[in-house]
């Protein structure tokens, strides 16, 4: 099969899901095209059967911004017509499903060309209710040959606020538990928080210096904060006020988490929404407990009191109790740390997850 994959290349969700999924159907000898504006941030590999195709937009005085939904459409139908490409698989619905669209339009006389939509959070949460983008956003679903997103709550949440009847299919984030694995030997000195995103409002980046803050008067710990955004400023200046600077350090982005996962005890995702929480998952699969926000898909992901922990959203105190919790106790750390690294393995593995995308492709290319 020769699939044609779409995404932004960028440290969020969507597009480390897309590249991931990417290698690993290459890894299954899948031919896989990435056709985007730049090379996916994971994507590195020299394997034979995985390629990247640059979009070009041109700047001209006419254009106020650069037409990129129309220059990615035109590359989607020239690959998918120099490469024999069975389907296209788009991340993100805006623009890259009306891209598909027109991509498909454009091959119509001569082939059948589907494509299918992967939702993945903010696509519909925020950016698809914005009335300037609803309409195409509902029309650019409607038109997919397939729906696929990332857990219940997307799946619930996009009929709600689009009405649309189309199928949806539910296939979850996943892990390579290969790559993703608890350390080979215990960590040593101060236990290490880590919070991994974007550092966009909706991550709550300022909740994590808070927390180091208040978990600091009991326990000595040090916090690593993985990526960068527009709160990882007003996070500097707080760690500042508050005394923290020495006591946490901003790494700015990082393409290997798989390494720096493995250094950390807790993962502190405090997020307003979370669609799916890939990284929870991540730090799952390498022993790390997730102490997290109920909200959205997370519920999906994490067994409260098991495997991590879910907490009110801004309530810095009862996150803060759930870590002195598990740091102040070893025999519970070590069982939950098992136990999320088991729930990693079981059902979110590469193993459980790919073979239904795989199932899925096979589905939409019978009509």
């Amino acid at each position: 099969m020769r699939i044609g994959i779409t995404c932004y290349p960028t440290y969020g969700g969507s597009g480390i899901v897309a590249t991931e999924l990417g290698l690993e159907l290459a890894a299954r000898g899948y031919d896989v095209h990435f056709i985007t504006y730049a090379n996916p941030i994971r994507l590195d590999t020299g394997a034979e059967n995985i390629h990247y195709h640059e979009v070009e937009v041109s700047s001209y005085p006419l254009f106020q911004y650069p037409p990129y939904c129309l220059a990615l459409a035109s590359r989607m139908a020239e690959v998918a017509d120099a490469y024999e490409l069975d389907l296209l698989h788009v991340h993100y619905a805006i623009p890259h499903s009306i891209s598909a669209l027109l991509a498909q339009q454009m091959l119509a006389p001569r082939r059948r060309l589907p494509f299918i939509t992967t939702l993945h959070g903010t696509d519909i949460t925020l950016v698809g209710v914005d009335p300037s983008y609803f309409p195409i956003t509902k029309f650019s679903m409607e038109r997919s040959d397939g729906i696929t997103t990332i857990s219940d709550y997307m799946r619930g949440r996009t009929r709600e606020v689009f009405g649309i009847s189309n199928p949806i299919r539910v296939i979850r984030n996943f892990v390579n538990c290969r790559l993703y694995k608890p350390p080979a030997a215990p960590c040593t000195g101060e236990p290490k928080l880590l919070h991994v995103s974007n550092f966009r409002p909706v991550k709550r980046v300022l909740d994590c210096v808070r927390i180091l803050a208040r978990v600091r008067r009991d326990i000595p710990v040090h916090l690593l904060m993985a990526g960068d955004g527009p709160e990882r400023v007003p996070a500097e200046r707080l760690a500042r006020e508050l005394g923290m600077s020495s006591h946490v350090t901003f790494l700015g982005k990082q393409d290997h988490v798989e390494r720096l996962f493995p250094q950390a005890r807790i993962l502190l995702m405090p997020s307003e929404l979370e669609a799916f929480g890939l990284a929870a998952l991540e730090a799952m699969a390498c022993g790390v407990i997730p102490v997290a926000t109920n909200c959205g898909g997370v519920p999906e992901l994490i067994h409260p009191g098991v495997d991590g922990f879910l907490e009110p959203v801004g309530d810095v105190e009862s996150h803060s109790a759930r870590i002195l919790e598990v740091l102040r106790d070893e025999e519970k750390y070590s069982a939950m740390s098992q136990a999320a690294r088991r729930k990693a393995e079981t059902r979110f593995d590469t193993t459980k997850v790919i073979p239904e995308y795989e199932a899925y492709y096979e589905e939409i290319l019978r009509g």
